[in-house]
């Protein structure tokens, strides 16, 4: 008791040298960059004011510098967790140079941000204890929901979105994407050519079976020879809209991934792009159909060009499309009940946008430990850390589209739940740390069912 009343103390006491001028000095990285990039408006630098004097960045950014008193016992293990678990859930660093470039924020994090504005949960208790002057003011929320509002309709919304859902943290897909005919059709050729692999027995779609939700239905794929893959392949439907590609991310766009496949020993197994040119050359309907879109020949580029384009068509509205472009009869009860739980059990904190997902990397187990409970860890498991080698991205995957998940049993990156309900409550077990009672989880699988959409007829000349 004595020792607890020291430390109490302690902590009242830095509390009060925190006040007096440690805790609230930006820390150098932020000063540097604020003298050298102002914000780009005036309400940028409020929202950056309302950051720097709740000391957001103390927690989560990789470029803080915490004050002299965090060195002390027992303030030391705290801030140390407290920094651990901040960069765990959200980093901050993107508002921060969506606020002096004026770049777009990332929808991810603008729907984290509003999350923790409404709910009021942040600053921790704990952090204010300490940091007396922190804590979210109401003209500090009301600040921060108009821009996460203004970030939304003029970046991420939808045009045909109707007006009361433009501020939603998913949106309708678009009706579609730019593309070049020519292209589509030479891409939907090679799609399902298993010339593409070795031993010509596998194509995309083998483990992108469009009649399927665009998946195989497997744990892991099998490739040439039999052999399997590391992780659960993704649906190709909708995968242009993800900002990267493969789980960890290791593809910046749907033609880098289109590429990875063919080359990939365990899966498509080719030595070369030039072995798998050899084939289709011999292909002369398919050789001047290519040249007629490439007049520069054949080449991995080209071909992966053309995949990508046809790829790009494969949007699948849904009946919640529907309901956010203002039919109100296209979801019933349960249905916008379950998709209000979704919402409020922070589902939507980062399955966001159009594609409900595919827009950041997130910890698998951020409030359970996931790998604990399955017993084992292997390589794939690493994550986003297998391609940017920074300890903070270990588990971390780029979360799934939920569109079509009725379809894409089975789920997470190993494919280890092959029941959607199942799978809603372990996320909400993992990742919220909460436990849903069947009657939620139910409502929220059947909100769940109303993303399954309807591939659109692409003219093909």
């Amino acid at each position: 008791m004595k020792k607890l009343l020291i430390a109490s103390i302690a902590v009242v006491l830095v509390g009060y040298l925190g006040i007096s001028g440690i805790a609230y000095v930006h820390d150098k990285d932020y000063a540097e960059r604020a003298d050298a990039s102002p914000a780009v408006s005036v309400q940028a630098s409020g929202i950056r004011d309302v950051f720097d004097r709740n000391a957001c960045y103390y927690c989560h950014s990789r470029k803080a510098v915490l004050p002299n008193y965090a060195a002390l016992p027992g303030i030391r293990q705290l801030a140390e967790h407290d920094r651990q678990t901040g960069l765990a859930y959200f980093r901050i660093d993107s508002l921060y140079a969506a606020l002096e470039s004026g770049v777009p924020a990332p929808e991810a994090d603008l729907a984290k941000l509003e999350a923790v504005v409404t709910e009021r949960t942040m600053p921790p208790t704990l952090f204010r204890l300490v940091h007396w002057t922190t804590g979210m003011r109401a003209n500090d929320q009301r600040a921060l929901l108009d821009w996460i509002a203004s970030q939304r309709h003029t970046t991420y919304a939808t045009r045909g979105v109707a007006p009361e859902f433009a501020n939603e943290p998913v949106q309708p897909l678009p009706d579609s994407l730019p593309t070049d005919a020519g292209k589509v059709a030479l891409g939907r050729q090679l799609f399902s050519d298993a010339r593409l692999s070795a031993d010509n027995t596998i194509s995309c779609a083998s483990c992108h079976t469009l009649s399927n939700g665009g998946v195989d239905g497997k744990k892991v794929s099998s490739g040439v020879g039999g052999k399997l893959g590391v992780v659960n392949a993704p649906t190709v439907f909708n995968a242009a809209l993800n900002h990267r590609q493969f789980w960890d991310g290791r593809a910046t766009t749907l033609q880098e991934q289109a590429g990875g496949p063919p080359l990939n020993p365990v899966e498509m197994a080719s030595r070369s792009w030039s072995e798998i040119i050899d084939k289709l050359k011999l292909d002369s309907s398919l050789t001047q159909q290519f040249l007629a879109v490439y007049p520069e020949g054949w080449s991995g580029a080209n071909i992966t060009d053309a995949i990508a384009e046809y790829e790009t068509t494969l949007l699948t509205p849904s009946p919640f499309d529907a309901y956010l472009r203002g039919d109100r009869h296209a979801l019933n009860g349960e249905e916008l009940h379950g998709y209000q739980l979704f919402k409020a059990n922070h589902c939507a904190t980062c399955h966001v946008g159009k594609n409900l997902g595919g827009q950041s990397f997130e910890r698998m187990g951020l409030a359970a430990d996931y790998f604990a409970a399955r017993g084992h860890t292997t390589a794939a498991d690493n994550g986003r850390a297998n391609v940017t080698k920074d300890p903070l991205d270990r588990h971390a995957f780029k979360t799934p589209t939920l569109r079509n998940v009725e379809l894409t049993a089975p789920y997470f990156h190993d494919g280890s739940r092959t029941d959607l309900h199942e799978a809603v409550r372990d996320m909400a077990t993992y990742q919220v740390g909460k436990q849903l009672s069947d009657s939620d989880v139910n409502a929220i699988v059947a909100f769940l069912k109303t993303l399954t959409g309807t591939r659109q007829p692409v003219a093909i000349h």
